[in-house]
């Protein structure tokens, strides 16, 4: 079956920089679409970033851009989560998501995808 798992996780202080880690299995990690998702307490799950399928873009929300760098290596069947100049705002569970048939309008909708890991929890407190 498919699996996810999270790593990477943390207590950082801001400004500081961290890099989670999701290793898939049970799945041609090549043909789908992987994203990162987070939970803030209190507040909704939100797309933070996604790579398409096959080779396709990378995607961030306006607040990871230019800050966070989502990286994938189908060969060994990993995403990761480049964090810089974190902020007290990004203290949130991070999740790692996949899905095959996802079509470029849906990328951000995390109902959108199937499988999902069981998250990592990254706090940014001074």
């Amino acid at each position: 079956q498919v699996q996810l798992v999270e790593s990477g996780g943390g207590l950082v202080q801001p400004g500081d920089s961290l890099t989670l880690s999701c290793a898939a299995s049970g799945l041609t990690f090549r043909a789908y679409t992987v994203a990162w998702f987070r939970q803030a307490p209190g507040k909704e799950r939100e797309f933070v970033a996604a790579i398409f399928r096959n080779g396709g873009r990378t995607y961030y929300s306006d607040s990871a851009k230019g800050r966070f760098t989502a990286a994938r290596d189908n060969a060994k069947n990993t995403l990761s989560l480049q964090m810089n100049n974190l902020k007290p705002e990004d203290t949130a569970v991070y999740y790692c998501a996949a899905d095959r048939s996802l079509i470029l309008s849906s990328i951000t909708t995390e109902g959108q995808y199937d499988y999902w890991g069981q998250g990592t929890q990254v706090t940014v407190s001074s």
